[in-house]
């Protein structure tokens, strides 16, 4: 039983040290994907550049839609200060109707 046990762990001492053996590099430099190309630096620099002139700065969907109002602002002052005396909206930290 003993000698049983002693082959056993250096079997498995061995198959844990020959893990190492297979190792690559750290940066997976076996997967990098090798391009070959006929366009100039000049070409793809000008593509660059023709692109960024053309594309917006601004992410779709940020700008908010502005309008013009016709409301008269003493009128709607007016409108306002009338719900909150009629108790038609909450007024103050009392916050529920």
């Amino acid at each position: 039983m003993n000698n049983t046990a002693r082959i056993l762990s250096v079997a498995a001492l061995a198959a844990f040290a020959s893990l190492g053996a297979h190792a690559d590099e750290a940066d997976a430099s076996q997967f990098a994907t090798q391009y070959q190309t006929n366009r100039t630096r000049a070409e793809v620099a000008s593509e660059a550049a023709t692109v960024a002139a053309t594309r917006s700065q601004e992410p779709a969907g940020s700008r908010v839609v502005t309008y013009k109002s016709t409301a008269d602002r003493a009128a709607v002052q007016a409108q306002a200060a009338e719900a909150v005396r009629t108790g038609k909206i909450p007024f103050g930290e009392t916050g529920s109707l």
